[in-house]
């Protein structure tokens, strides 16, 4: 099956585009912030120790130190939490553009402008759940809204760019056919895998990645001792300061066995659902598939290196990466599948 012709671009798809990029970097950095333990590494917000970067002088560290005393100043912790600071900020204006271009064209024919104004309300909130990230300590409710807010708002950037892109896929009667039948089991997917993010979101923010420092099994038995009841706590009060993490070990077994038997599950139906894409008589399908199986491969590939390379750094970030890049897989599916073109409306 062919791909469409080229389309115009609806208004604002470079400015989309643009600020997809930058989400994706804020993830990134997201990522970099948490893994470095860098999340309190500025004990105020909106500011850094009073200063509209981070204190960098003697003067000014000295003072920072006597201000907040149980927080000393680490320049290594204070440059990643500031930087992601404003590149979040930056993406915020983006979207209050995106927001102004879409109210202009709200009367313009199928311009989807009710998605940037909800991006405008996720990003408020996420500003919000920024704010609560330091004031609350890094309490891990807190911290996984947060990331699962931010992977929200990289997946509906995308999803809004795709739409602004304007592009359809031209499809006949069996394509069409195939491509409606798979609708629930592609929205199912998109379910699980948000799921499964949320469950490494609970994992980082409870620090119980390396709860398990072996695999397949863990601490040498293919099921051992966990809490699960405490593991899975969500009303857990908050602390005073849950930086290293405040639950037994225990407990961080559980969140960390719950989450191998969540990539289980999740590997085994994208692979499912993978072979039934493979098998539409359309090659835009097929190829998104291969893609989706691509970044499936190397995702479990980067959890089991962080797992027996002790989540170095750089494995870690791209794992996070990897789970964004798994979800815009399936968000890029869907939206094709829903612009795509009935065999009557070819052109």
């Amino acid at each position: 099956m062919a791909l469409p012709k080229t389309s115009i671009p609806r208004p604002g798809y470079r400015i989309a585009l643009l600020a997809t990029c930058l989400a994706a970097v804020v993830v990134m950095l997201g990522a970099f912030t948490r893994l470095t333990d860098a999340g309190l590494g500025c004990p105020d917000w909106p500011g850094c120790y009073g200063h509209l970067m981070w204190p960098t002088e003697v003067e000014e560290v000295a003072r920072a130190d006597a201000l907040y005393p149980d927080m000393p100043v680490d320049t290594d912790k204070t440059w990643p939490e500031m930087v992601h600071r404003y590149f979040a900020s930056t993406l915020g204006l983006f979207i209050v553009a995106l927001s102004v271009i879409a109210w202009r064209h709200r009367e313009a024919r199928n311009y989807p402008f009710r998605l940037p104004l909800f991006l405008l309300f996720l990003v408020v909130w996420q500003g919000m759940f920024g704010m609560w990230t330091v004031t609350l300590k890094l309490w891990p409710q807190v911290v996984t809204v947060h990331l699962l807010g931010g992977m929200s708002t990289f997946s509906l950037l995308w999803l809004f760019t795709l739409r602004l892109k304007n592009q359809r896929w031209q499809t006949d009667n069996t394509s069409w056919g195939q491509m409606q039948r798979l609708r629930p089991a592609l929205i199912a997917g998109v379910a699980i895998v948000f799921l499964q993010i949320a469950l490494g979101g609970w994992i980082s923010s409870n620090y119980a990645a390396v709860a398990c420092g072996d695999f397949p099994t863990c601490r040498g038995e293919w099921w051992p001792t966990m809490d699960l009841a405490q593991g899975f706590n969500v009303t857990q009060g908050i602390g005073p300061n849950y930086l290293g993490g405040l639950m037994s070990s225990d407990a961080r077994v559980a969140i960390h066995m719950v989450h191998r038997l969540g990539a289980i599950i999740t590997s085994v139906y994208l692979l499912a659902f993978s072979f039934l894409l493979f098998k539409v008589a359309h090659s835009g399908v097929r190829r998104v598939a291969l893609v989706i199986v691509a970044v499936l491969v190397v995702q479990v590939g980067l959890g089991i290196t962080n797992v027996l390379l002790v989540i170095p750094l750089p494995i870690a970030v791209l794992h996070n990466a990897g789970g964004a890049l798994l979800l815009v897989s399936l968000i890029t599916l869907g939206t094709k599948m829903w612009m795509a073109k009935k065999p009557l409306e070819q052109d």
